[in-house]
């Protein structure tokens, strides 16, 4: 991981290095089409109440979480600091060649916005696609059973909470956003690096980039932003997990996402991952 100060965001120049082995997904929207128009109000009304009023009072239970962290409240944080990373970048390859195997074949990723309602506000969300592994602390288990040595890689993570193989597009631009809270954190595992321009992520006021092979992790409640200006696909695992926490943060983090495990948000992105499946398989792909 490179990692850089930066103050303003400025225009990138595209590097003359050419990737060894570009890789460009298709659109894989052809099952359920791009959200419908107003669907980023909607999603907003369907949010969970913890969300909802969370939003509200967000800094609060922030302040209170960060306040019993065992490890740094930094926007990006060091590896060291979580000794199981070394699994993920030990079996990086295998990890990998699944990846390319099963998640970027065909119609098997769909959109993030077509599986998550959280997402269908985000530009550009679209190009931004998923091959759920985990989601908030429930198995997919086709997906796993599809990965064998990611699953045994991932559920070897400590207070994991979801995984997935994110795959961004040429040329997309992920705006700022936020995640929802901070007893958790984001780890990103370097699969697929494109080198044929500049794929980058700003994190607070630093730019970080990946490297295939090595891990990323910070805080996602940091204001951050993607971009992919190159002509290939990008693709990490993307590991959420809680925080390393004492009392009282972990009581509130606990309830928090207890409430959102069990809402009724958290259950359609279940059954949209179900239902994405079953229409692939009807497909033969």
């Amino acid at each position: 991981m490179i990692a850089e100060k930066v103050v303003e965001p400025r225009t990138w120049q595209r590097s003359t290095v050419a990737t060894a082995t570009a890789t460009v997904v298709s659109n894989l929207n052809v099952i359920s089409g791009a959200p419908a128009a107003g669907a980023a109000m909607q999603a907003e009304r369907n949010r969970p109440l913890i969300i909802r009023v969370g939003k509200h009072l967000r800094g609060i239970f922030d302040r209170l979480i960060a306040g019993s962290s065992l490890v740094p409240n930094d926007p990006v944080l060091d590896v060291r600091d979580f000794a199981w990373t070394q699994g993920l970048r030990d079996h990086w390859q295998a990890i990998r060649a699944e990846a390319t195997a099963v998640a970027l074949v065909g119609n098997a990723a769909p959109s993030l916005a077509t599986i998550s309602p959280d997402h269908r506000s985000i530009a550009e969300v679209n190009k931004w696609r998923s091959f759920f592994l985990w989601g908030y602390g429930y198995p997919i288990h086709d997906n796993l059973a599809r990965c064998p040595r990611t699953k045994q890689v991932i559920e070897a993570i400590p207070g994991l909470n979801s995984a997935f193989f994110s795959i961004l597009a040429p040329g997309t631009h992920i705006p700022a956003h936020r995640g929802v809270s901070k007893g958790l954190i984001t780890c990103h595992l370097g699969l697929i690096v494109p080198r044929d321009g500049d794929v980058r992520m700003r994190v607070d006021d630093r730019v970080v980039r990946w490297s295939e092979g090595q891990t990323l992790v910070f805080d996602d409640t940091y204001d951050h932003e993607v971009w992919n200006d190159t002509e290939s696909t990008r693709v990490v695992l993307l590991i959420q997990f809680e925080r390393p926490l004492r009392q009282p943060g972990k009581w509130f983090a606990d309830l928090f996402l207890g409430f959102v495990k069990r809402s009724a948000f958290v259950q359609e992105a279940r059954d949209n991952v179900a239902k994405w499946n079953a229409a692939v398989k009807q497909l033969d792909v």
